[in-house]
């Protein structure tokens, strides 16, 4: 930069060469210009989901399983609806043919032990469920 002295009706001012401030502004115009990215409207997007316009989808699939642990007839079973099922082989074979994309819910009563409840999530993780979720029966 260079700084002029001017006397100017008896007042001293420095005048700027404004030449180097327009060679940045235009260095700046291009360097935004060239880094910009151009993308289509949100409005134009095409979206991650798409649905077949004559699908139905049944809204029980949605939902996860549910297993309950509990006590019957002094004996201890996994009810899945309306199955009562005693042991952990019974369990294992009826997991296997459910769906697996909403996952399980293993509900356990205070009355059975712990190994028997653990043994439902086990079971549900070696069925392939990657969403199993615990939760203790509060009746």
């Amino acid at each position: 930069m260079q700084f002029t002295n001017s006397n100017r009706r008896g007042m001293n001012g420095a005048a700027l060469s404004m030449s180097s401030m327009i060679d940045v502004t235009f260095l700046l115009l291009i360097y935004f210009i060239v880094s910009t990215v151009l993308a289509k409207p949100e409005d134009q997007l095409t979206p991650a989901l798409k649905v077949d316009q004559g699908a139905v989808v049944e809204e029980s699939l949605l939902e996860p399983q549910i297993i309950l642990v509990q006590q019957h007839d002094s004996q201890h079973v996994y009810k899945i609806g309306t199955q009562l099922l005693t042991s952990r082989k019974q369990l294992a074979e009826v997991l296997l043919k459910l769906p697996k994309g909403p996952g399980v819910v293993i509900k356990a009563d205070d009355t059975v032990t712990v190994g028997f409840a653990i043994a439902a999530i086990q079971e549900s993780k070696n069925a392939g469920f990657e969403k199993v979720t615990y939760v203790p029966d509060s009746n």
